[in-house]
């Protein structure tokens, strides 16, 4: 953004003619190259700022403070690179662009690892925008100048394979992963990304993993010993969920490390991509990858049910061919881990169970209550200190929850797990209230995120 418009915006809402909620959704759609006198007449134009004397006057004053280089002024919804202090300045995009390619590489993987070290989750490189990552949920720009085209695609491409930068310029799109270093745990970690052409060019996106597993304490569940229980099991299905960018894959990795040094068995692992390369250690793990190593998780699983497994870990189950064989493997003497993009415990049952046929819905709430384990979901909410917190529900197949499933009455399941806390069950709402008592989360974030099942239809 430039400075005359920062300038603008910060005058408009330091008297009130802007909300946060204005505020916020203007910076994260506003050009960066857009000057104050353009923005004053976009707010001018929308309505949300009326006094037109007011906009000419701060218009003047926002051009005469970036002229003279006043330091800029904190806007809500937009963060500057000061607030993340320890990632520093973003290198200088004339030495970068002068680099060479094994020189730039380097670079771009120092970038990474940097992002690692102060718990980035997400890298953004795009062509015309600012770069910028995400922190604690928050966007973070790291320069106030936008990445020339040409470099930006420098620093995407340079990372790429010649079959790579193939596959992307004919698909324009590419979905990859790059390994970076060892890890002394036995672990190599990922780095998953994400090209695409967009309207100014070239955008990368890349999700960061974090530079060691973490225990399941580590993580943030105050509930870590009843989910290791479920670990205990030979078979049935444990299912891990929540909305994206709640760390599934984390949790995932990290329930699966625990295994390997726990357990002398057979582990195969059906992940797009591998995130996380775990070696064997206590364990055999095999691991593929989705368009590399197999041509889907369905094809996968039917294989893996041929290649003496004991544990099969799917990253995640979206079609109907999938959850069918995810069952059937539960059912016939594996134990399978999966993910699923559900909110919680009743939409997670409500989402495997409703996406097969009403001829096999008998069928299938059988299968499900005979060999489901348990349902972990899990997500992240801004935390007091301007971080994040982990909210989690855990939900454990008992007869009672059997009895739900079996006879489709999910109407009692939230009533059956408040009941169930013996056993280490909890609700989202209860861990959203313990949040809350210990002064971790507002009531307002609280309120926000809770769960209210709405009743099926009989």
């Amino acid at each position: 953004m430039r400075s005359d418009t920062h300038w603008l915006l910060h005058f408009c809402h330091d008297n009130a003619l802007l909300s946060e909620t204005q505020l916020t959704g203007l910076i994260s759609n506003l050009d960066t190259n857009q000057d104050a006198k353009a923005c004053a007449a976009l707010l001018a134009k929308s309505g949300w700022v009326e006094d037109q004397a007011f906009l000419n006057e701060a218009v003047e004053i926002a051009k005469k403070n970036a002229r003279e280089g006043y330091a800029l002024p904190h806007l809500p919804g937009m963060n500057t690179c000061s607030d993340l202090t320890e990632f520093g300045e973003f290198p200088d995009y004339a030495e970068l662009q002068a680099q060479d390619d094994q020189t730039l590489r380097q670079s771009v993987e120092a970038l990474f690892l940097k992002c690692q070290q102060i718990g980035v989750s997400d890298l953004h490189i795009t062509s015309g925008a600012r770069p910028r990552v995400r922190h604690h949920r928050k966007i973070v720009y790291l320069s106030q100048a936008p990445l020339p085209d040409k470099l930006a695609r420098r620093i995407n491409l340079v990372l790429l394979s010649a079959p790579q930068r193939e596959a992307f310029e004919t698909d324009k799109d590419l979905d990859y992963a790059l390994t970076l270093g060892d890890s002394s745990d036995g672990c190599r970690m990922r780095f998953r990304a994400n090209l695409m052409y967009q309207q100014k060019g070239i955008s990368g996106v890349y999700r960061i993993i974090a530079g060691r597993l973490q225990t399941l304490e580590e993580l943030g569940f105050p509930n870590a010993e009843n989910i290791r229980k479920l670990l205990a099991y030979h078979n049935g299905i444990i299912l891990v969920t929540g909305p994206v960018g709640s760390g599934k894959t984390t949790t995932l990795a990290s329930l699966v490390h625990e295994l390997n040094q726990s357990r002398q068995e057979h582990i195969i692992t059906v992940e797009d991509p591998i995130e996380v390369m775990q070696d064997s250690e206590q364990s055999i793990v095999t691991q593929r990858q989705v368009g590399k190593h197999t041509q889907s998780f369905q094809s996968a699983l039917k294989s893996a049910l041929r290649e003496d497994p004991d544990i099969i870990v799917i990253g995640e189950m979206r079609d109907l061919a999938t959850i069918e064989m995810a069952l059937t493997a539960a059912e016939t003497g594996h134990l399978v881990i999966a993910t699923m993009h559900t909110r919680d415990a009743y939409s997670t049952l409500s989402r495997l169970l409703d996406v097969f046929p009403a001829a096999q819905q008998n069928q299938i709430r059988a299968m499900t209550a005979g060999s489901l384990r348990g349902i972990l979901c899990q997500r992240l909410v801004p935390s007091s200190d301007e971080g994040v917190a982990l909210a989690c529900e855990l939900m454990i197949n008992t007869n009672a929850v059997a009895n739900i499933i079996r006879d489709a009455k999910e109407t009692g399941l939230e009533s059956a797990m408040q009941t169930g806390r013996r056993q280490g069950m909890r609700t989202i709402n209860e861990s959203l209230d313990a949040l809350v008592a210990a002064g971790r989360i507002t009531e307002e974030v609280a309120a926000a995120n809770r769960s209210n099942p709405e009743p099926k239809n009989s």
